[in-house]
């Protein structure tokens, strides 16, 4: 089992506890003194321990504190969105102690994050039966978020969750057709879907210009919207209550070690492993983490990290590279009074133009996937308002005669960690490198099935298969065995 290798290092890193009083967050002192006590020096290594104390206290500032790197970790999770805290809150779930976990995050405001930045829409209206079954688990995990995520001694989690449906139409034969199959594939794992005539859509949606839709499928329950950068502060206030280190730096580089077994005939066979990660923190110097696992969460930059160890630039198992890159999107916040008001479902268009109400003021958000030669720049995140006003104003207000009025109010744009070959997730182990693992390349939809694959990155590392949710044909290996992975509904 995956499970053993952890015993061959110590754990590391006790953490500080985190208290809330009011509106303003502090260290017991106590409980820096007991954490420093644990680490300190072996003989002829000494440091002085009221260094260590001062260290602690160093950059506290509005109620987070700045780790120190730690030298060993269990497992390392490089990426602390919302898919590198959830492995961590699954890993902590399972073992609160005794497990060691370590995220390095270099942008701790998640200033450019694309957990923070998505617009928090979750569905079951995929053509993948992983994805449905992750979606489902997902909003299950939302429904019940309080009792996943709460903390002792601190008010219960609330992302807010708007229970209000995705409509997705049809406007042509083929459109249709998929929606059917869709549709029967999503009853199979218990989906409550609706597929609804154009009448019927008028019936119940009378702001909706239905003349050229031949069919629509409706969410009936378990979809909507949520804030995700609500579910990502809730994740890590119950990481750090496990003591999940949470560390400000970058991954550099990574250091190997060799490991020898013997194959048929007692030939010796050379394997290489992940030993170190080299993380730089803000003062620029480098500190080597040693790991027993690292897990790959870096978002739409997982593809750079690959690279590092390099995974895309050898020969044999290291040919292949991991086909994630960033894809920028943009996301329009605009305003009508007389807009459809508060029966608004998520609805995404046939040509993958999507809104969705915000708020009860008037307030809708929108947006669409650019074409294949209108992919933005992805070295800034400046909005394009007009794309705005040569792709999505005209389609809103085909489909929505009461946009005709609206007003831009804002913009912002962020990041897709796109997969470039067949838009889905890549989890699991890598063939060459046996301790790093993947959680790269969702297309889109890691915001919402990021429960799902936090559980399922757990459950292959305590269990060494999948329990709840078979991922494995989303395994990297579908790449060097030409098993190709399609989802359909990305937009």
């Amino acid at each position: 089992m995956l499970l053993r290798t952890l015993c061959k290092i110590s754990t590391v890193s006790p953490g500080i506890t985190r208290v809330k009083n009011g509106q303003h967050s502090f260290v017991k002192f106590g409980e820096i003194v007991r954490s420093f006590a644990t680490r300190l020096p072996g003989a002829g290594e000494y440091q002085d321990p009221w260094k260590l104390v001062k260290d602690e206290f160093t950059n506290i500032g509005e109620g987070v504190t700045k780790k120190a790197v730690p030298k060993q970790t269990d497992i390392l999770i490089i990426g602390g969105g919302l898919i590198g805290s959830s492995v961590a809150f699954w890993l902590k779930k399972r073992y609160p102690v005794g497990v060691s976990v370590t995220i390095i995050e270099r942008d701790h405001g998640y200033t450019r994050a694309a957990s923070a930045l998505s617009v928090g829409g979750i569905r079951q209206q995929f053509s993948r039966p992983e994805n449905i079954q992750m979606s489902m688990f997902g909003a299950e995990f939302l429904r019940n978020i309080k009792e996943y995520l709460s903390v002792l001694d601190l008010d219960p989690p609330d992302v807010q969750f708007h229970h209000q449906g995705y409509l997705l139409v049809a406007a042509d034969n083929e459109q249709a057709q998929a929606l059917h199959e869709n549709y029967k594939l999503q009853k199979v794992f218990g989906a409550h879907v609706d597929l609804m005539s154009p009448e019927q859509l008028k019936d119940k949606f009378p702001w909706l210009n239905t003349e050229d839709i031949i069919l629509g499928s409706y969410g009936l329950q378990n979809e909507g919207w949520f804030d995700p950068y609500l579910l990502l502060m809730a994740l890590r206030e119950k990481n750090e209550y496990h003591e999940v280190n949470y560390v400000q730096g970058e991954v550099t580089g990574f250091e190997f070690k060799t490991e020898r077994t013997y194959g048929a005939g007692n030939v010796i066979k050379e394997h290489k492993l992940l030993d170190n990660a080299l993380v730089q923190t803000d003062d620029e110097n480098i500190h080597p983490v040693k790991c027993a696992f690292c897990i790959n969460a870096a978002g739409p930059w997982a593809g750079e990290v690959s690279k590092m160890l390099g995974i895309g630039d050898g020969p044999g198992d290291l040919t292949l590279p991991l086909p994630v890159e960033p894809r920028k999107r943009y996301v329009y916040v605009i305003h009508t009074p007389d807009g459809p008001g508060l029966d608004c479902p998520f609805l995404v268009d046939s040509d993958g133009t999507y809104f969705r109400r915000e708020g009860l003021g008037g307030h809708y958000i929108c947006g669409a996937s650019p074409l294949a030669d209108e992919e933005p720049d992805t070295n800034n995140l400046e909005v394009d308002y007009e794309f705005f006003n040569n792709r999505i104003w005209p389609r809103l207000t085909h489909r929505v005669p009461k946009f005709e009025s609206l007003k831009v109010k804002n913009a912002w744009a962020g990041f897709y960690d796109y997969n470039y070959v067949d838009q889905n997730l890549i989890i699991g182990g890598h063939p060459y490198f046996k301790n790093f693992l993947f959680c790269n390349g969702s297309s889109g939809h890691g915001v919402q099935h990021a429960p799902a694959i936090g559980r399922a990155m757990a459950e292959l590392i305590y269990d060494d298969e999948y329990k709840t949710i078979d991922l494995s044909k989303l395994e990297f290996d579908r790449f060097t065995g030409g098993r190709i992975v399609v989802e359909n509904n990305i937009y």
